[in-house]
């Protein structure tokens, strides 16, 4: 780094745990585990022993591949008392179900990573919660974009105080995502499944909104396959302070799987009173290991754009993050960083999308916290 920033140092990388032999159970077999979790526990030496979906012959393949014991049902590995912490990667409207079979087994189980979103809306978010808290079981949510490179360096750059004060914030999303089979079921395309990483983005980065105003319509190339709201998703979050951080969640982006060019990228900025700072996310050019970036400038040096890089990319690299902070939690007897509570307040300023789209007006937080959640 430049002279100019004496002692500065780029917090990029999650805190990892002292001790990682705590046994792990993985509940659910697809792509999320067998190629991000399980991946990525491995490179940090986490200790993933048992594995059950509700696919058994998915199981044992993935099982084979990551040397696991199988078991034919996820209950059957639960009531083993073999596994100290589970992971569960199922679908969002399974969740809760799978959440009540294992706090049954609070004698062994100390702590859950659930997947996100958290139940299929905040109401079923926070039985979840409380579901964990009479067990005496830790729980924390899959937040994983919390854990990508670029978006803890910037977090690194607001504590230092490199950018001052924020100001505005944007994530420009123009991206394909591929939708799960599920999705069709709940109806559900990009506000509860990619909107709400960005959400939780801006909630890790800046703390919570008062209010947010969203506009949504269908995703012309989705709404072919079944009929949703939340397609392409626009929304600004407004801050006490005079903050306003938006969101463009593109998952159209031109017909680009219909024979034009592609414009594809994830790109995100924040300027502060004193510095600025911009950067990309590297997913959409999975499975390429493309790390995400970061460029930033600041008036304590001023003249300059400083452009750190890194090896490590948000898939699957940044899945460390998620289950290192649970083991620290459990280590340490805290709360962890994404703990299920924390989480409420996510999964509040999604419904408060939705109900906003839907009335065509701004939907504060407190008024989905204090009992107005979304029915989806």
């Amino acid at each position: 780094m430049h002279s100019g920033l004496p002692g500065f140092q780029l917090d990029y990388l999650p805190r990892l745990p002292k001790a990682r032999d705590l046994p792990i159970g993985c509940i659910g077999s697809g792509f999320i585990m067998a190629d991000c979790h399980l991946v990525a526990y491995r490179r940090a030496g986490f200790n993933p022993v048992a594995i059950a979906s509700r696919t058994p012959a998915h199981a044992r393949r993935v099982a084979e591949r990551h040397g696991l014991t199988v078991y034919d049902t996820y209950q059957e590995m639960l009531a083993s008392g073999t596994v100290a912490v589970v992971d569960i990667a199922v679908p969002p409207d399974a969740q809760i179900d799978v959440i009540r079979e294992a706090v049954k087994h609070k004698r062994h189980l100390r702590g859950i990573l659930a997947q996100k979103p958290l139940g299929v809306n905040y109401a079923q978010a926070k039985e979840i919660v409380q579901l964990c808290r009479r067990a005496g079981i830790t729980l924390a949510v899959n937040q994983n974009m919390r854990y990508d490179q670029s978006i803890r360096a910037c977090k690194s750059l607001l504590d230092q105080g490199l950018l001052g004060e924020p100001v505005v914030a944007t994530i420009d999303m123009r991206a394909i995502p591929h939708w799960m089979p599920w999705q069709e079921r709940q109806g559900w395309v990009t506000l509860r499944i990619m909107s709400i990483h960005h959400l939780d983005t801006f909630r890790f980065l800046f703390g919570d909104p008062v209010r947010v105003f969203a506009s949504v319509r269908p995703d012309p190339r989705t709404a072919k396959k079944f009929r949703h709201e939340d397609g392409i998703c626009l929304y600004i979050l407004e801050y006490a302070s005079g903050l306003r951080c938006s969101s463009w969640d593109d998952v159209w982006t031109g017909p680009a799987l219909e024979g034009a060019e592609k414009d594809i990228a994830i790109r995100w900025r924040v300027e502060g009173l004193t510095g600025l700072a911009r950067g990309t996310i590297g997913w959409p050019d999975y499975p390429h290991p493309t790390p995400s970036t970061l460029d930033f400038t600041t008036a304590q040096a001023p003249g300059y754009w400083y452009s750190p890089r890194w090896k490590e990319v948000w898939f699957p690299d940044a899945f460390v993050g998620t289950m290192a902070q649970l083991l620290c939690a459990l280590e340490e007897r805290t709360e962890p960083e994404i703990s299920g509570q924390d989480n409420l307040k996510t999964m509040a300023l999604v419904d408060a999308c939705y109900l906003s789209a839907r009335e065509h007006r701004a939907v504060s937080l407190k008024e989905i916290l204090r009992g107005k959640a979304q029915r989806m």
